[in-house]
């Protein structure tokens, strides 16, 4: 099942290392008119994180990474550690994902209330319950959770 998960893209030969996390931010400029662009970019969904399983022997010429050249790899979305409801956290069950409502920009758990690459309304799995938050400056009931987004 997990392999079903896994796409095929392009990546710059320095970053195409296996277990590296990376944001796709999006095509450049120069990739609308590139012959690889359905293998490179169309398989990548914009702000999201991948992390690459396995890295290909294969290398094409790419302008726009450093050392002109990508390598073919093969990447899945990245499990994310997110805080959500504690009343929803059960490890295994699916939930959809909706963060607090917060407006505490300095909060040291921001990061886990609003993580990069999960948008309100993801279908996700809880991978693991890492566990309850008693920080919370707004008094939500909170606990630390690992999703894989399905």
């Amino acid at each position: 099942m997990e392999g079903k998960e896994r796409l095929i893209t392009l990546i710059g030969k320095k970053l195409a290392k296996k277990g590296k996390i990376f944001k796709f931010c999006g095509p450049s400029k120069e990739c609308q008119r590139c012959r690889y662009r359905s293998v490179c970019i169309n398989p990548l969904e914009k702000g999201r994180l991948y992390i690459i399983k396995d890295v290909k022997d294969r290398t094409h010429n790419c302008p726009i990474h450093d050392e002109g050249k990508v390598k073919v790899v093969e990447v899945e979305k990245a499990k994310i550690t997110a805080l959500i409801d504690s009343k929803r956290a059960f490890e295994g069950s699916t939930i959809v994902y909706s963060p607090q409502e917060c407006n505490n920009k300095h909060c040291k758990l921001r990061k886990f209330c609003f993580p990069e690459g999960l948008f309100p309304g993801d279908r996700c799995t809880i991978v693991k319950v890492l566990g309850k938050v008693h920080e919370c400056q707004e008094n939500y009931d909170l606990t630390k959770v690992l999703l894989k987004i399905d």
